[in-house]
């Protein structure tokens, strides 16, 4: 591979370029800016690569672009990405303007660089040095590219269902992965799911004067008195049947917690948030194992009456909160959604409206899977250190729709690290791992379309 890692060397530049040219492309899911405009780039660097590509549609959902690269062998390795980015906001934190691609001190910063346009771009770069120094892939490598990912990704399942041949494979490199404070690559086999919803108390048809409190009820209170009955302070979930699906991890699976808890620096976490101690009091494997094989109920926002600058007495017609639980494997989103809501009729909280705003499924891989070993041998190779092999992350993605249906096992990997402020202001990646990332991916078609069928 000496000759593909020195092309890869000398066209850095041309690969930085390509990067930042998506990056420049706003494609706000959440606001529905420029989802259309950046399906086509990708589209066309996708072409311009030598791909044979299609963009999919379905009414009401963003495209889908479906790109393959034909490979001499009878194997098949799907790269799932998303070209959707988080919304920038706030904009007065950024350093430099979050869709003009910046370089600084050995970063790349802009919106979506590594969530997860540097991902995808890092494998569209693999594919096209292997593709111009041996002059055609090892695999055939399908990419499959949605626009719907940071909100849920919810008509993705009508897309497996409408095009189940675009999705199937011999293995996946699913969009997401990092080093950690240690510069060690960590893998990835699995997501949690998520059940995410917003809950919403009404009251009077109007916001009132706040004197009317003696007699007209407060949807706010009433919603505030809703979510104290969800979890109690000790961080246990209190919806009746919540954890009868959650297991515990297996003596083999206790084994790699232990082995990743050596390599975490917990410390250097806790300063880099800026807190003194976890949840509970826990470090090391069992502070490990409370954050993968445990599931959440979070409240991501609230919001009533009057919360701008200064004072105005209201008691509000409406009150809103965003909700989400990540669930772990066995639990079923659909079936958390429902025990929520027989959870607030039976608290008498049945007037509440419940929102579904995304629900997926958890997904995890056999760590005896072939992707799995010739992922972990590309990265020990390319980056000179052992990866580090999670079972499954704290976070959620779509892998039960792309891979799980289908019996595909999937790896996260990619060019990140715990400094990308993902979803965050200030988002970047740091070139040099932008460049072994792509070298770790050519490696990984190399080795993987060259193993046994």
């Amino acid at each position: 591979m000496r000759d593909v890692f020195d092309h890869i060397d000398r066209n850095i530049q041309a690969y930085l370029d390509t990067l930042a040219r998506l990056v420049r492309q706003p494609s706000i899911a959440a606001q529905g800016v420029g989802i259309e405009e950046c399906a086509q780039l990708v589209a066309r660097m996708l072409q311009e690569a030598g791909a044979r590509v299609e963009v999919l549609r379905l009414p009401g959902a963003a495209p889908l672009v479906y790109g393959e690269f034909p490979g001499r062998s009878g194997k098949t390795l799907l790269v799932y990405e998303h070209y959707d980015v988080q919304p920038p906001d706030p904009l007065d934190e950024w350093a430099s303007p979050p869709f003009e691609p910046t370089v600084r001190d050995g970063r790349l910063y802009g919106r979506g660089v590594a969530d997860t346009k540097g991902n995808l771009v890092a494998r569209l770069c693999a594919v096209q040095a292997l593709r111009q120094v041996r002059g055609s892939l090892p695999v055939t490598v399908k990419f499959l590219v949605e626009g719907e990912e940071e909100i849920g990704s919810p008509n993705l399942h009508r897309y497996a269902e409408a095009y189940p041949d675009y999705f199937r494979a011999d293995g996946c490199l699913w969009e997401s992965g990092s080093k950690d404070h240690h510069d060690v690559p960590n893998l990835y086999l699995g997501v949690k799911g998520i059940c995410y919803v917003e809950l919403v108390a009404r009251g009077a048809n109007r916001d009132l004067h706040s004197s009317m409190a003696t007699i007209v009820p407060n949807p706010a209170w009433r919603l505030v008195w809703a979510l104290a009955t969800l979890k109690d302070r000790h961080e246990r979930v209190l919806i009746e049947g919540f954890y009868e699906d959650v297991e515990e991890p297996t003596p083999q699976e206790m084994d790699w917690l232990r082995r990743i808890a050596a390599t975490r620096d917990d410390p250097a976490l806790l300063r880099d948030l800026g807190i003194e101690r976890f949840l509970l009091g826990l470090a090391g494997v069992e502070l490990l194992k409370r954050h993968l094989y445990q599931p959440t109920c979070t409240i991501c926002g609230l919001l009533a009456g009057y919360t701008g600058e200064g004072s105005k007495t209201v008691l509000p017609r409406v009150a809103r909160a965003k909700i989400d639980f990540r669930l772990v494997p066995r639990q079923r989103a659909a079936d958390v959604l429902e025990k929520l809501r027989a959870h607030l009729a039976q608290h008498g909280f049945a007037d509440l409206e419940v929102v579904p705003m995304g629900l997926e499924d958890p997904a995890r891989t056999p760590p005896d899977a072939e992707i799995v070993r010739v992922v972990a041998d590309a990265a020990r190779e390319v980056y000179g250190r052992e990866p580090v092999i999670y079972p499954l992350m704290a976070a959620t993605g779509p892998m039960d729709v792309v891979c799980g249906r289908f019996g595909t096992p999937a790896v996260g990997t990619g060019v990140g690290y715990p400094g990308t402020n993902v979803h965050a202001p200030n988002e970047n990646i740091r070139i040099q791992d932008y460049v072994e990332g792509i070298k770790h991916v050519a490696l990984i078609l190399e080795r993987f379309g060259g193993s046994g069928a």
